[in-house]
Formats: structure tokens, C-alpha cells, sequence
């Protein structure tokens, strides 16, 4: 872990997603896949850090960005990326990129309101802050055995200082990194689910 502190983790992620805000705020550039799956990548980071409640997360989303990563390779933006799916049919399938891409977009969302919850909340303990942003962005689309193994792992999650450490930041600056984070992402995140919206796929699936 001793890595992962060291190249400061929390303002890579921030950093990372301020041009894909831009981008998303700009009204007529189209987001390109290179950029938007290398920030992603940088979020990985964070899942490891919150152990075993959220290894289901951390296994999903990275084989999900890496999908994104080699489809950038080849496909320059994400409207054509989803637009080649539709093409072909294979929107709602199991390793689609459109459907990896919802994927990738969940995880995002599901970081930003933890951040959101950590910023508020007073004390040492993360559980409050891990289960509302659970509940409010993946529980709607987990079966019950999912839901109770995950309520299980809040119990083993880090005090916030411990994953505060791990990413090596101090609290106050922590909290400059996150907030960045959620300002930046939130306009990404709007932006990919008004392309879902705008072709009548929806993002509730």
C-alpha cells in the first residue's frame, strides 16, 4: 500500500476528472474514450482501499474500465462507442461496452456520494458514509444475497483514518481532493447518462 500512498491517489482522481468536467460543461465537444477510461483507472485505486465490503466493486469496475481502455484503441468517442452497440444489437449484453460502460458509471457515482457522506460526517467510523452511498447507488441493483454479504463487510471496512493513511493524506487535504472530486465528476456523470437517455436505452437496467 505504501505505493499507493505515495503517488497520492485522492489528487490524481480529482485531477483527472477536472478536463472530463470541462468537456461535459462545454456543450458540443464530445467526450473521447481514451481520457474518460484513464480516469477511471485512477478510481480503482480507492475500492482497494476500502477492503472486502467492496471487492465485488473493485473486481466489476476495473475489469469494466480495462473493457473501456482497449476500446479506445479503436473507437474515439463515447457517443460512438454506444452508437456501435446499437448498431449491432448487443446493447444490453454481457460485455458490451455501453453495458460495461453503466457499469463504470454506477462506480463512479457510487464514490462520489461516499465522498459526499465522508465530507459531512463527523468521527472515525467510514460505515455510515459506505452504506448510504450503497444503498442510494448499487442496492437498487443487487439481488439479496449481494446486499446481505456486502451489509456484512461494513463491519470490516477502515476507520477513515486508516484509509486516510493508505492514501496518504491528512484529513484536511482529503477533503480538498474529494470535494474537487465531486464537483468534477458530477457534470461526467450527468453527461454520459443524458447519452444513454438521448438513444432510449435509460441507465435503470
Amino acid at each position: 500500500m505504501s505505493g499507493v500512498g505515495e503517488e497520492k491517489s485522492l489528487r490524481k482522481i480529482a485531477a483527472a476528472f477536472g478536463p472530463l468536467a470541462d468537456v461535459a460543461k462545454s456543450g458540443g465537444a464530445a467526450m473521447e474514450v481514451a481520457p474518460f477510461s484513464r480516469a477511471c483507472a485512477h478510481v480503482s485505486v480507492l475500492f482497494g482501499c476500502l477492503g472486502i465490503a467492496f471487492k465485488f466493486a473493485e473486481k466489476d469496475y476495473v475489469s469494466k474500465v480495462d473493457d473501456l481502455i482497449e476500446a479506445s484503441k479503436s473507437i474515439s468517442t463515447l457517443k460512438n462507442m454506444i452508437e456501435l452497440d446499437i448498431q449491432h444489437g448487443c446493447v444490453r449484453q454481457g460485455g458490451s461496452h455501453t453495458r460495461n460502460l453503466l457499469r463504470v458509471l454506477r462506480g463512479l457515482d457510487m464514490v462520489r456520494v461516499l465522498f459526499e457522506e465522508i465530507i459531512k460526517s463527523e468521527g472515525n467510523s467510514l460505515r455510515e458514509a459506505a452504506s448510504v452511498s450503497y444503498a442510494k447507488v448499487f442496492a437498487p441493483h443487487h439481488g439479496w444475497a449481494i446486499r446481505k454479504a456486502v451489509g456484512a463487510g461494513m463491519y470490516a471496512l477502515p476507520s477513515k483514518s486508516q484509509l486516510l493513511k493508505r492514501l496518504n493524506e491528512d484529513e484536511s487535504s482529503a477533503k480538498v481532493e474529494m470535494q474537487s472530486f465531486v464537483r468534477s465528476s458530477g457534470p461526467v456523470i450527468q453527461y454520459v447518462e443524458e447519452l444513454f437517455n438521448s438513444k432510449q436505452l435509460g441507465i435503470d437496467w
